[in-house]
């Protein structure tokens, strides 16, 4: 999972991030509140972990603007010495999904953080199939059908596939996309994510006469949606986004 960790001790962000990096996760951490609210329009989370005691802004302030400001609902994993009943039904009541109390335990967090990453992805029937209006993703054959056909996907490709058809409905980033399918950070050239979703939305037909809507989000990423209606104007909004992002 590619995770955002909001904690101001060093010393406690790098020992949380090591156990995170361990077990596989991408980390990203944030020694102060407003660097992270500031990065969060831009950028997408599986999700959060936040320290409640931050100088700048309090964790339960960051977690109420997550909830009020973010479309989608990112797991969030509250850390704090705080351990009375009411500051736990507190940061509850705000919108967290789970609460661990300092100091932390390795073993008790990665089982947190895992549970709270099963809870956040689709359901699919079967464990490695995922099956979302006439398309078929086989993972563990990493085999994909479009209306009982198979479509041939690059390696890249399918992986790409996997990853916007279980984010589903959801606004992610390139950055979020690149350390996912690709294993690199943010900061590299994005234009090949760009490349490889237009030959993706080609190769599925994930247009809007198809049913689908994959937009390009100006100066952020992607939305892979499944359409009900998908409407006469839908494909002029894709292009009109694609064309800012050449653009750009």
């Amino acid at each position: 999972m590619r995770i955002a960790l909001l904690e101001d001790d060093p010393s406690q962000a790098d020992l949380v991030r090591i156990w995170l990096v361990g077990a596989e996760h991408s980390v990203h951490v944030y020694g102060r509140s407003r660097d992270m609210i500031r990065e969060l329009p831009r950028e997408s989370f599986d999700l959060f972990i936040l320290d409640w005691e931050v100088p700048d802004m309090p964790g339960i302030d960051v977690l109420a603007w997550i909830r009020r400001s973010l479309n989608d609902p990112i797991p969030v994993l509250f850390t704090t010495a705080r351990e009375a009943e009411e500051d736990i039904v507190a940061a509850l009541g705000a919108g967290a999904d789970d609460y661990i109390v300092k100091p932390l335990r390795k073993q008790e967090l990665l089982a947190r953080v895992e549970a709270l990453g099963r809870r956040g992805r689709p359901k699919a029937r079967g464990q490695e199939k995922l099956e979302v209006g006439d398309i078929v993703i086989d993972v563990s054959r990493r085999e994909v059908t479009r209306r009982g056909a198979p479509v041939e996907l690059t390696q890249k490709d399918f992986d790409l596939a996997v990853f916007l058809f279980r984010k589903l409905g959801q606004l992610v980033s390139r950055g979020h996309i690149l350390e996912t399918v690709w294993g690199r950070s943010a900061d590299l050239n994005t234009r090949t994510v760009d490349t490889h979703v237009s030959r993706l939305r080609s190769k599925l037909g994930l247009t809007p006469e198809h049913g689908w809507r994959l937009s390009a989000i100006y100066q952020h990423g992607y939305r892979l949606e499944l359409l009900t209606d998908p409407g006469p104007s839908a494909n002029d909004g894709d292009a009109t986004a694609d064309a800012k992002e050449k653009a750009s």
